[in-house]
């Protein structure tokens, strides 16, 4: 790893700080599991991009970075767990009169919206996780499966008897944001071409699929 030089910055990480933790920002003092930090480049990164204030605490406290083994914990994650590897910056900064340093990393969000970056979990499997408020979600698999489609539909019709058509009426019945477990068990399809109806309206942009109130839901777009 390269050493990194740290410029004035005091201004500019107070600015930061008291926007606190949200959809593209995270404070993080402490770095002891790379995996863990990947979740969150794979959050960003399928979001809108994002930053760690590397040397914050989770209270705001400017506390500055350790040691530059917290910035290689951070290479390491996108390196090794993640796939594929994210685009991660640094920047130091000078934070406080004592010459406490903070390091920003930037992250970068991925160009192909029919891509998503995935972590490689413990047992082997690979998990892409979206940036909610901020928490780092895991993504479910009709979302990944929809996001890769993206681009490859040119449309769908809508027959009275199809599967989407089908979805449509379960969602418009069941009331906006319905979860997928409701319109799984309500719709008057199998459940296999109720799944794969609803990917493919995700991948056209005819679902959208947000997460609130500690669930994934599915609504019209507006």
């Amino acid at each position: 790893m390269k050493d990194i030089h740290a410029v004035k910055g005091r201004f500019l990480i107070g600015r930061l700080v008291a926007e606190g933790e949200h959809e593209c920002q995270d404070f993080k003092y402490k770095i002891s599991d790379a995996r863990k930090i990947a979740r969150s480049l794979s959050a960003f990164a399928n979001h809108k991009g994002g930053r760690l204030l590397i040397g914050v605490k989770d209270n705001g406290v400017i506390a500055g970075v350790r040691s530059e083994e917290d910035i290689f914990m951070i290479e390491t994650a996108a390196g090794s767990f993640c796939r594929p590897e994210p685009a991660v910056s640094f920047k130091a900064y000078k934070a406080t009169d004592d010459g406490a340093v903070v390091v920003i990393a930037t992250v970068e969000p991925i160009p192909d919206a029919s891509e998503y970056i995935c972590v490689k979990e413990q047992d082997g499997h690979l998990q892409a996780y979206i940036r909610v408020a901020d928490e780092n979600i895991a993504m479910p698999p009709y979302m990944m499966q929809a996001r890769s489609l993206r681009g490859s539909i040119p449309g769908i019709t809508l027959g009275a008897t199809s599967p989407e058509a089908a979805v449509i009426d379960t969602i418009n019945a069941l009331g906006d944001e319905a979860t997928l477990d409701q319109v799984l068990k309500k719709v008057k399809a199998s459940r296999l071409a109720a799944t794969d109806a609803i990917v493919r309206l995700l991948a056209i942009s005819a679902l959208r699929s947000t997460y609130s109130a500690g669930a994934f839901r599915l609504s019209f777009p507006t």
